[in-house]
């Protein structure tokens, strides 16, 4: 058993280089817009690059990692995510530079279901899974904070001349020591020899994602413009041949991409409903909160990227301690997690103003991070909980690219929400009322994850007898 701890480490490497990179960038546009000359829409096309690279090919690399073995596809994930890092870090301008961006989403989405389905792997009993979900949250929770931590640090170095550059070239070393302890400890698993893979569906559902990633994240402001409709609606048309396509492939038993029967697993659909109006919650709440510090509460960037961090903190220590809550209580720890969640919110709403005292800010956002700690471990286990080994690659994939898709959405509807509320010229009790009804929002969607996880069955989530 320790030994498979050991691996947990190694993949957890992987994890952490994700969630780093997708933060890591944040701090430093001003600094990268400078150096490389970029407009503001290049930056967040550059921004959205990684994104729309992770979105679009998560669950080709959970299938990947299900018929060429998830050793080697990880492996693979960290070789590509070293190279694409070391052509960020060398950019010369503006289109090297959202290429290298991309490259590096897609690498992280070779990585990250194989991350997934080593945990359910190696940690079949419920209670050693459950201690291992939650390193995994405590992992999210490190790569967070010390990807705006890093992003801060190197960008204000002084040594060199475009020191920026130190974001992308630290994950080299990160890398190496991943893949070096790979190759020796990790064992390989896959579902069959002689399994296929499904080209065809690859090209079909990375086209669609693509083109429904790259709409909600590039133009969220003009979201209803004929462009962006065009766009969306040939998204919808791609991904609905690919759906008939591959429920085709299936009946007559022919290569595919995603295994539908997957939805007809109870605790994976209720887990997918938790989790993406959980992250449509989650990163809609950072979006806005950026927005009503700085630009509300007139907030420095410097002291707002402290504030937050706070946030990280709650996250890491309730990712910790949440594993023992699980372990005895069982999904009413869970409950209670998100329960506590909306409280934190109702009193932000109530304490967030244009007279708010440090103390509250960070006691608010600790305590947020607390209950978001508590939660998000767990449900990865309620949609993975059951399910077959020759399917949990695909079911890792599946997962992951609801969570990024539901992101998206989450920034662009409840961000849509928030400007209008706003209005044109707004005053500091406008930026208060459009932060009021998007949090509301936001409680709506946590209510409809307390309605899913109380429908799981005890059993996905036994409370201990003790």
């Amino acid at each position: 058993m320790k030994r498979n701890y050991l691996k947990l480490l190694i993949i957890l490497f992987g994890q952490l280089l994700t969630i780093m990179d997708i933060f890591i960038i944040n701090v430093s546009i001003p600094s990268i817009q400078s150096d490389i000359h970029a407009s503001h829409g290049e930056m967040q096309l550059m921004i959205a690059a990684y994104l729309i690279g992770f979105a679009s090919f998560l669950i080709t690399g959970g299938r990947l990692g299900d018929v060429y073995g998830r050793k080697k596809i990880f492996i693979s994930g960290l070789i590509f995510f070293m190279i694409s890092s070391i052509t960020c870090g060398i950019s010369q301008g503006t289109v090297m530079l959202m290429i290298s961006r991309l490259a590096q989403g897609i690498s992280a989405a070779l990585m990250a279901p194989q991350v997934l389905s080593m945990i359910q792997i190696l940690f079949p009993v419920h209670k050693e899974r459950t201690k291992a979900m939650g390193w995994y949250g405590i992992t999210i929770g490190v790569g967070t904070i010390l990807g705006q931590f890093l992003g801060g640090y190197f960008s204000s170095l002084t040594v060199w001349e475009e020191p920026w550059r130190l974001i992308f070239l630290i994950n080299i070393p990160i890398c190496l020591i991943a893949i070096f302890f790979s190759v020796r400890i990790l064992e390989e698993s896959r579902i069959s020899i002689k399994e296929s893979f499904d080209s065809w569906g690859v090209f079909l559902l990375s086209a669609g994602l693509f083109s429904m990633t790259y709409t909600l994240t590039v133009s969220e402001k003009e979201i209803f413009s004929v462009q962006n409709m065009l766009f969306m609606v040939i998204s919808v048309v791609i991904l609905i041949y690919f759906i008939k396509n591959q429920k085709d492939n299936l009946k007559n038993k022919k290569t595919y991409l995603i295994d539908f029967e997957l939805f007809r697993y109870k605790n994976f659909n209720l887990g997918i409903v938790a989790v993406s109006c959980f992250f449509i919650m989650l990163d809609s709440y950072f979006y806005i909160l950026s927005l009503f510090f700085q630009d509300g509460l007139m907030i420095s960037p410097l002291r707002a990227g402290e504030i937050i961090v706070f946030q990280g903190l709650g996250f890491i220590l309730a990712s910790a301690f949440s594993v023992k809550l699980i372990l005895r209580y069982g999904k009413k720890a869970l409950m209670t997690g998100l329960g506590f969640i909306i409280l934190i919110l109702i009193l932000q709403i109530v304490f967030f103003n244009g007279i708010t005292e440090f103390l509250w800010l960070f006691l608010l956002l600790f305590l947020h991070g607390v209950g978001v700690g508590s939660v998000i471990p767990s449900l990865a286990n309620i949609a993975l909980s059951g399910i077959p080994e020759k399917m949990i690659g695909n079911a890792s994939g599946v997962y992951n690219t609801f969570q990024q898709i539901a992101a998206i959405i989450g920034i662009v509807a409840v961000g849509s929400v928030f400007y209008y509320f706003l209005g044109e010229k707004p005053l500091i009790q406008d930026y208060h009322k459009a932060f009021t009804v998007a949090i509301l929002v936001n409680i709506l969607c946590l209510i409809i994850v307390f309605a899913a996880v109380f429908k799981v069955p005890d059993d996905v989530l036994p409370q201990s007898k003790k």
